[in-house]
């Protein structure tokens, strides 16, 4: 399957034959929203504030329990000069202990006001080679979160594709800790289909924006998640974001 963007639409192709995929619209989804690390290199960040599109930034800051990201220090910066609604996010490895990520977490990201709670990227793509059991993955995870609770209070966002949704935490969700939901489905509505049930939908890899050479990640924020919207929506009025 290959996904195309262009001209602000995406269509996904099956053998010789294409059937239409129309990206979530602001009119349905007035919040949308990126995220980027240095895969994205150098990003011209007031051209992006000044698109619709692109009214919050998800931005790489750590991976596992010592990786920083190269660009997250100036991205991070930027973003915010450029009045963007600004979040952290980590990418859990099963290889490392909670805590010692956290830690890294810590260290890496600036206690700051004005920004959305901090994500962590959990999944398969890109991981070690152990597969954790549920009973293991909820315990790094708590321990992740107590130790970074004490500096980033709050709920944090578990960004997760929908596989990995119904294999860990659906129908677990007293074990792990509580979370807003960030779910990865590409080029199709989510099977949660009642967006109550996510925070925040990631429905491309290959956006195209002005001030992004190349694909980007591309967000939707669920109009009816409360918590999420109400904080962003805080946080915009903060920052004279229009």
């Amino acid at each position: 399957m290959v996904i195309l963007a262009a001209a602000g639409a995406l269509h996904v192709w099956y053998g010789t034959e294409m059937a239409p995929f129309e990206p979530p619209s602001p009119k349905d989804y007035p919040i949308q929203g990126i995220d980027v690390s240095h895969h994205q290199g150098d990003i011209n960040w007031p051209r992006l504030a000044m698109q619709p599109r692109v009214r919050f930034a998800i931005i790489k800051a750590t991976e596992g329990g010592d990786f920083r990201d190269r660009k997250f220090a100036e991205n991070w910066q930027r973003g915010k000069q450029a009045g963007i609604v600004r979040g952290a996010y980590h990418f859990f490895t099963f290889c490392r202990p909670g805590r010692d990520q956290a830690r890294n977490v810590i260290a890496t990201v600036p206690r700051e006001p004005d920004t959305l709670p901090i994500a962590v990227d959990i999944e398969f793509h890109g991981n070690c080679d152990k597969v954790p059991t549920v009973d293991e993955l909820a315990a790094e995870l708590s321990a992740f979160m107590d130790e970074l609770g004490a500096v980033f209070p709050g709920k944090p966002i578990f960004y997760v594709d929908e596989d990995f949704h119904d294999r860990y935490l659906k129908g677990n969700e007293a074990v792990f800790p509580e979370h807003f939901l960030w779910l990865r489905s590409i080029a199709r509505e989510p099977k949660q289909q009642d967006c109550r049930r996510w925070s925040i939908w990631q429905f491309a890899d290959n956006g195209s924006l002005d001030g992004i050479q190349g694909p980007v990640d591309l967000n939707v924020l669920c109009p009816s998640q409360a918590g999420l919207a109400r904080l962003l929506s805080a946080l915009e009025g903060e920052l004279q974001i229009p």
